[in-house]
């Protein structure tokens, strides 16, 4: 069946004997990540996961079912998760759907799968499955989402805090729960006793670094220097920042670089691209230095490495923002050495 955000958050978190299958595809991993974990911490901290992939199905597509069937070897709880799930894990997920018997909750996470795939149709038309399409929200969505999960973590926001959790997130839902949890243990929030959660406490846990200062970082790397990346590294990680934010940031400032780098080769004068970027006038010096260091294929280059790099950190078992500080050092060396 399809589901919308409320279902398929309600059947993650209490998952009922009869749902088989709940395929998370589209583009936000993050959303997707942020789900299944809700699946995992439903499913209790002794439960044993199994991992799999849409490559270890493909070549034997029997065993989604032989492992959804099996029973945990410490006599617990278990879930399935498959990680980058395609076409190419169709019949693995029909056996899984129509098999007589599978006792152990899947998720499958289809980042790059569209709504018209046949395993999203196979999902949608079968009882014993959910698919939700997972979308970057915008940030009126965001902050819709702050408020919720902080009303059910048994928190009453005021102020400007669904704003500043909506915007510190950068449109990662994982890193909006993780934080909304940190507030709650803050204040000691529960639904059975809840309590006021304002800007005050907010600014307590570090909760928000503001675009304005993961900025920094993001032009840095843009202006390749290597020596101010290495303190602005040094400063949100002290902070206990995520990189997922700001490697978000950086991918959208090479993208609007990339879009006026083609108006500027297409024959549109600097100004107007400028004008029509809505570039602020203090950024203008910044952004022409921007424009004349970078050409087409670094950009692209870059874009590619920094989309890697958000796929590493956000990877079971990864080595957290380590993957994130070396890769964008590496790049900003490279752009350093080009002058």
């Amino acid at each position: 069946m399809k589901a919308n955000a409320r279902d398929i958050r309600a059947a993650m978190e209490r998952p009922s004997p009869d749902m088989r299958l709940f395929l998370l595809h589209g583009p936000d991993a993050s959303a997707a990540a942020e789900l299944a974990g809700r699946l995992a911490h439903a499913m209790g901290p002794d439960a044993e996961r199994i991992d799999l992939d849409g490559a270890m199905l493909k070549g034997d597509p029997a065993r989604l079912v032989d492992e959804a069937a099996a029973l945990s070897l410490f006599g617990g709880a278990r879930h399935i998760r498959i990680a980058s799930v395609g076409e190419e894990s169709l019949d693995a997920l029909s056996a899984l759907l129509n098999a007589d018997h599978a006792g152990n909750p899947v998720v499958a996470l289809a980042p790059t799968v569209k709504s018209t795939a046949k395993i999203v149709k196979l999902a949608i038309d079968s009882p014993r499955a959910m698919a939700f399409a997972c979308y970057e929200p915008s940030a009126a969505d965001l902050e819709k989402l702050a408020a919720t999960l902080l009303r059910d973590a048994g928190m009453r926001p005021h102020g400007a805090v669904t704003h500043r959790l909506a915007t510190a997130c950068a449109g990662d839902r994982a890193i909006l729960a993780k934080e909304i949890d940190k507030l709650a243990l803050f204040l000691d929030a529960a639904p059975d006793r809840p309590r006021d959660a304002d800007e005050a406490a907010l600014d307590a846990i570090g909760a928000d670094l503001g675009e304005a200062e993961m900025g920094s970082v993001i032009e840095a790397i843009v202006a390749g220097r290597t020596a101010v990346l290495g303190a602005e590294l040094v400063r949100l990680n002290e902070a206990g920042t995520s990189p997922i934010p700001w490697l978000r940031l950086l991918a959208r400032r090479l993208m609007t670089l990339a879009e006026m780098r083609a108006d500027i080769d297409g024959g549109a004068t600097q100004d107007s691209v400028f004008k029509r970027h809505r570039i602020f006038f203090r950024e203008e010096a910044a952004t022409a230095q921007a424009l004349r260091r970078w050409t087409p294929a670094m950009l692209a280059t870059a874009l590619m490495r920094v989309r890697h790099a958000e796929r590493a950190v956000m990877a079971s078992g990864n080595a957290g923002s380590v993957v994130a500080d070396h890769a964008m050092t590496e790049l900003t060396r490279g752009v350093e050495r080009r002058g």
